[in-house]
């Protein structure tokens, strides 16, 4: 396994394991085979109603808890100060741990300041190792990163072959904040598997498309959490250390960026208000 640095010091899995829409009964076997598979770094959200299976895989998994690394996400509905402290001891108590490694706020939405709070909070209490961020765009991620006292050491957004997030990475970089991608299958859109570079350059190294997609983000210094409840997918999602693209094969790959989203955009009024149904 490869690990990044964040802004804190703490050491994070380059590779993790998401349960994004693992339905909640799912959960517990879906994260037990990954850990068995290999991955340590695990990323809920309490959006996606699972902690609690995965706090039980945590729980019967065997593995020391200080050898995971668990992730998980304040939701819109959980959003200031009062309710985001709640929420915080809840996901706590689900995943059975008395710590979170790292935990965002997961979208942009209403009183993210009052969240943030609460989150610095946790995180002086050693309750949390690591805070940030997801789908914050450059202009509201510069916004909460100058106004913060505990600096975001994470923003988890829609990265992946198809969109790059080039110009959102840069200014990651630029501020000491680690880029974590969701959806780096898009979900399979784009007929994302059967792409002709990405096979083309799996058949010379004897990899899947897929494996090449997530090797790409790696050697582009994106921290990737691919999901499956398929354990041989798992593995072969895992299987992504023993080989590394050429420069030629990177530049290829950036060549398919298009810069857009494949979902949708927080600047879209109707994306808003799609949102704001969920809270």
């Amino acid at each position: 396994m490869e690990y990044i640095t964040l802004n804190n010091g703490i050491k994070m899995p380059i590779l993790g394991y998401g349960v994004y829409q693992v339905d909640p009964a799912e959960a517990e076997r879906c994260v037990l085979d990954a850990i068995s598979a290999g991955y340590r770094s695990i990323d809920t959200a309490q959006a996606y109603a699972n902690e609690e299976g995965v706090g039980n895989a945590i729980a019967k998994c065997g593995v020391p808890r200080e050898e995971l690394f668990i992730t998980t996400k304040v939701w819109i509905s959980n959003a200031g100060y009062e309710k985001a402290k709640a929420s915080i001891e809840e996901s706590l108590r689900k995943l059975q741990t008395t710590y979170i490694d790292l935990l965002l706020i997961h979208q942009p939405f209403g009183d993210y300041y009052g969240t943030y709070r609460a989150m610095e909070e946790a995180y002086k209490a050693g309750k949390v190792k690591a805070i940030g961020v997801s789908n914050f765009y450059p202009d509201r991620l510069l916004d909460i990163h100058h106004f913060a006292e505990v600096k975001p050491a994470v923003n988890q957004v829609e990265t992946h072959v198809f969109c790059q997030q080039k110009l959102a990475k840069e200014y990651m970089n630029k501020n000491g904040i680690q880029i974590e991608s969701w959806g780096p299958f898009a979900e399979g859109k784009n007929d994302y598997f059967n792409n002709p570079v990405l096979k083309e350059i799996g058949t010379a190294h004897g990899k899947s498309a897929a494996q090449v997609a997530l090797r790409f983000l790696i050697q582009s210094g994106v921290v990737v959490i691919p999901k499956s409840t398929h354990k041989e997918r798992m593995e072969e999602n895992f299987n992504v250390f023993d080989f590394e693209l050429t420069e030629n094969e990177m530049n290829k790959i950036e060549a398919l960026d298009s810069g857009e989203s494949l979902f949708f955009s927080h600047y879209d009024p109707k994306t808003v208000e799609w949102f704001m149904t969920l809270v």
